[in-house]
């Protein structure tokens, strides 16, 4: 009898691992993410891209202290419906570091350039933190070429009360460029993005992965990194006055706002709402200012949703 018991757990056993073999066989492969470079608007910018498909490419726009790096757990649950193309905006990671143009609406006109430059017209487009500024300044000159727009965790400069936003209780880092504190963090860059990864954070052992950390650290060491990282800063005065402009003219199209509800909260949904007439947001539940980090089962679906609608 426990011959005859040993001999159908086995047989058991291989039916399962033949299974499990054809399974892996018919499973579609995780598209590639490539790198490539291209010279636009008077820059170089460096891009990740993945996927195929007819429909709108999805754009996706980093924020301070990360690079496109941190889109590469998103962009394979897009890439088989859509071309995904995620760029390091001028100054950040391999893209070229100028000496200017780190306004929000010449960042914004880099990536309109790198998109007509790939052939693409209509465009989906993500941004966090800084990169949802860009995005903003993307839709608000371009709108006719943008079905939709998701704004994540940050704030827009120029619009509503934005001096009460959450983010400007360190305000100081607002104004820290210059030759002094480009001394100061010289060879100790990751002790100043730790300050943003951890204190951002809800919970700062559920933020930024230490590999992440370190690669991050290494990207803006580069020569001219730390520089133009703080120019994103120091052009604030100028993007709310840009900003304050584009406002004027309400925007239509789709608009997803996703926001921590232990960072920016209902503030970013209510500044969505002043400037587009088509608006969604939510609340990452115990979330801080790292959405895709901090609670990636909540915000990846919500952005998944959205952008294959």
């Amino acid at each position: 009898m426990n011959t005859l018991l040993r001999s159908l757990q086995h047989a058991a056993t291989a039916l399962l691992a033949i299974l499990a073999l054809q399974s892996s066989a018919h499973a579609a492969p995780s598209p590639a993410i490539q790198d490539h470079t291209a010279t636009v608007n008077g820059v170089t910018l460096h891009y990740l891209q993945a996927g195929d498909g007819d429909t709108s490419p999805v754009v996706l726009l980093h924020g301070y202290a990360e690079t496109s790096h941190m889109w590469r757990p998103l962009m394979p649950k897009l890439a088989d419906r859509h071309v995904v193309i995620a760029p390091d905006l001028r100054g950040a990671g391999s893209s070229s570091k100028p000496d200017t143009g780190y306004d929000k609406k010449t960042l914004a006109q880099d990536i309109h350039a790198l998109v007509k430059s790939l052939g693409y017209r209509k465009i989906k487009i993500v941004g966090h933190d800084i990169g949802l500024m860009v995005a903003y300044a993307y839709a608000a000159q371009y709108p006719d070429e943008v079905e939709s727009i998701v704004l994540m965790d940050a704030f827009l400069p120029g619009v509503g009360d934005w001096t009460k936003v959450w983010l400007l209780r360190d305000l100081w880092h607002f104004h820290f460029y210059g030759e002094t504190p480009l001394k100061l963090v010289d060879g100790r860059e990751r002790t100043y993005f730790e300050h943003f990864w951890n204190d951002f954070a809800a919970d700062r052992t559920r933020s930024i992965p230490e590999a992440d950390r370190q690669f991050y650290a290494k990207e803006y060491a580069r020569p001219g990194g730390m520089r133009a990282g703080f120019e994103y800063f120091r052009n604030f005065e100028q993007d709310a006055k840009d900003f304050a402009g584009f406002a004027q003219t309400t925007l239509h199209m789709p608009m997803l706002v996703l926001s921590g509800e232990k960072a920016g909260g209902q503030f970013l949904i209510d500044q969505g709402r002043m400037v587009d007439d088509h608006v969604e947001g939510v609340i990452i539940q115990g979330s801080g200012h790292w959405l895709m980090e901090e609670a990636p089962e909540q915000t990846i679906p919500a952005l998944v949703a959205f952008l294959d609608r």
